[in-house]
């Protein structure tokens, strides 16, 4: 049974925000406007810089095969020292450099504008 205790406390705290497809493949370009990234780099540098934001595994590799279907980014893999398969890193094309700059800025927009901060609640 949800209080109304429990209702302040989830606008107090409330959880993190899920990215679409959409969305992903402008963070994902945004990132990899700076350098190559893989998979699990892509998601923990979204949780570290965007607190308030979280991608799926499904979701990214989702956005990540649209990219590659669209030749706006080139897999390759690289050996990792002390791993024992090689990682698969990604990389954006020559081709893609200005498009993925007009969709980085949507997304660096929309994560500035949208807001996913706490509430204030009369003084709660």
């Amino acid at each position: 049974m949800t209080t109304l205790e429990q209702i302040y406390q989830f606008f107090k705290s409330p959880p993190p925000f899920y990215l679409n497809k959409e969305l992903a493949v402008c963070y994902v370009l945004s990132v990899l406007q700076q350098h190559d990234s893989y998979g699990t780099e892509l998601i923990n540098l979204l949780e570290t810089e965007y607190p308030s934001y979280r991608l799926s595994d499904t979701v990214l590799y989702s956005a990540l095969k649209f990219l590659e279907d669209s030749e706006a980014v080139t897999g390759y893999w690289k050996k990792v020292t002390g791993r024992g398969r090689p990682r698969r890193m990604y990389q954006l094309t020559t081709d893609w450099r200005d498009k993925a700059s007009e969709l980085s800025g949507l997304w660096k927009s929309y994560s500035r504008n949208v807001t996913h901060k706490q509430p204030v609640l009369n003084g709660r």
